[in-house]
């Protein structure tokens, strides 16, 4: 890569970044000596527990326990998305492909809040699922499937969560629920069927038995596609059909949603356990922004997504009422006070701080486990800033020609490109599960709205840029600066879509090598979190 390029936007440069940069590198220095000395002290005690205690490894069920009990460990990344340390090393996330490789090459991106309208409708076509993503996952659930039929006839596998409603990304899991009639749930003893059927590697599946739902987690070996099971949960299928529904009755649901679940991926901010918000919460929070939006529901079928995408986040960024307002869907959609809420909730249960009624169980709370809800509010504040500020018309640096605005605040990472190329490239000749299989039930979902761009190329690649952030989220994807002079990769042109009616606003690549081989790209890279607060260093 070019070292004179640089990685920040145009408007960023000048006096003040080069003296925040050199404070920045300072405390990094700080902070790398400590941490330093810290790791020599753990891994000296490390080596003296081991040395103490090789002859007392533990025994867990018939198995050999050698993973060192009294410290604790690290915790493992496995989001290929997740744009962490991207502030200090960009060119390892996003140096090979952009970040952007939504771009088309050679496409007259228009200025403001039309070009993010136009990137907005590339990045859904871009990251929407192609036949062969589709495929697979049909393939991984049927397995599955016919494993857990073959020990329980009488049991029922269904899908439901993102696959069923088609709102999946390229790394989004599989989400099964088996019904059936046990004394005591089955989750050790799927476990055990699936080692045996080499299903998944005894590292990648876990079993969540102390969980409010239990849950057995997985990863599929040969397609390394992420599943989560659980058991007699039939809410999770009829709401699907709930969301399905609600993208019927407004089209730009599924776009909007497509953003900004990439958003909050990259940042970890999109798991219940780790204080994020769900997938299912993050789209009754967009169903409710449509429902309550100051236009008819039939004029958003032309809407300018930049324009909903940018009031979204003001919205629930800076204008929603964390403290006193709940979410309800139903009738047509309202705030509601949580108070009232409360006199629902079974055993007095106080609403959460994102307090979202659950349409199919009012008495249920879907936020109340999203902790962290006020780091996304940051997130989304600072989304808004960065959007509004780069589709205004003062902006002298808003020529999406050269510079990507949805690139701001959301960036695909080299990972996740180089996985997609790889699934394209090993299951090109994969058939399709044969009919009886619960996942072809739902097949017509994908590519009958949508018809996803081929993946053998990018395409416009962009530079990317590593500005601190000033925002209190985990690590945005950062502002896009696409550079001409680099990073150029031969694409296959596709015909500009036919535009909608927009709304006035209110205020790359060196060559890619093949891969044939047929065990998946090394994606796994370490990251080192220094502390909590430069795991949110970067937007």
């Amino acid at each position: 890569m070019d070292p004179s390029i640089s990685w920040f936007q145009p408007e960023q440069e000048g006096p003040a970044k080069h003296l925040w940069l050199r404070l920045w590198q300072t405390q990094q220095d700080f902070d790398n000596m400590n941490i330093k000395e810290i790791d020599s002290d753990v891994e000296a005690l490390n080596n003296t527990i081991n040395t103490q205690n090789q002859a007392n490894i533990n025994v867990i069920n018939g198995k050999s326990d050698k993973t060192n009990s009294f410290l604790p460990r690290r915790r493992k990344f496995e989001n290929r998305a997740s744009t962490r340390g991207m502030n200090r090393h960009p060119e390892k996330v996003v140096g090979e492909f952009g970040g952007c490789p939504w771009r088309k090459d050679n496409y007259n991106y228009q200025r403001g809040i039309i070009g993010l309208h136009e990137e907005i409708e590339h990045f859904y076509e871009y990251m929407s699922p192609t036949k062969i993503e589709h495929r697979i996952r049909g393939d991984v659930i049927h397995r599955i499937e016919r494993i857990i039929i073959s020990m329980w006839p009488d049991a029922q596998v269904q899908v439901f969560g993102s696959y069923r409603t088609g709102l999946y990304l390229p790394t989004s899991d599989i989400d099964l629920v088996v019904i059936g009639k046990w004394s005591y749930l089955p989750l050790r003893t799927l476990e055990k069927e699936f080692l045996d059927k080499d299903i998944a590697e005894e590292g990648c599946i876990k079993v969540l038995d102390k969980a409010s739902v239990p849950i057995v987690k997985l990863t599929d070996k040969k397609t390394e596609v992420k599943v989560d099971i659980s058991f007699n949960m039939c809410n999770g299928v009829k709401s699907a059909e709930l969301i399905k529904r609600y993208m019927r009755q407004f089209p730009v649901l599924p776009k909007l949603v497509y953003v900004l679940k990439q958003f909050l991926l990259e940042r970890d901010l999109n798991e219940v356990f780790t204080g994020g918000i769900s997938s299912y919460s993050l789209i009754l929070m967009c169903i409710s922004f449509l429902q309550l939006y100051h236009r008819p529901a039939d004029q958003l079928k032309d809407a300018n997504l930049g324009v909903l995408l940018i009031e979204f986040l003001e919205l629930y960024g800076r204008k929603f009422n964390y403290m006193q307002t709940g979410i309800r869907i139903k009738d047509g959609g309202r705030y509601i006070n949580k108070e009232e809420m409360q006199k629902d909730m079974i055993d007095g249960h106080r609403p959460s701080l994102l307090c979202i009624e659950d349409p199919l169980l009012p008495s249920n709370d879907i936020g109340r486990s999203s902790y962290g809800v006020l780091q996304v509010k940051r997130a989304f504040d600072y989304a808004y800033v960065a959007l509004s500020n780069a589709v205004s018309p003062l902006n002298m640096y808003r020529d999406c020609l050269r510079q990507s605005i949805l690139g701001r605040i959301v960036r695909v990472t080299d990972e996740v490109v180089r996985y997609r190329r790889w699934v394209e490239q090993q299951f090109s000749t994969l058939h399709s599960p044969p009919v009886g299989s619960p996942s072809l039930q739902f097949s017509k979902v994908i590519g009958t709205s949508r018809s996803p761009r081929s993946l053998s190329s990018s395409g416009s690649t962009s530079s990317v840029d590593s500005g601190t952030s000033s925002e209190g989220s985990d690590p945005p994807s950062r502002g896009i600066s696409p550079n001409n002079n680099i990073h150029h990769i031969a694409s296959q042109k596709s015909h500009p879509p036919k535009h909608h009616n927009m709304w006035a606003a209110r205020k790359n690549n060196k060559n890619h090598n093949n891969q044939t081989n047929s065990t998946p790209p090394n994606v796994k890279r370490k990251r080192h979190m220094k502390n909590n607060r430069y795991h949110i260093e970067v937007e």
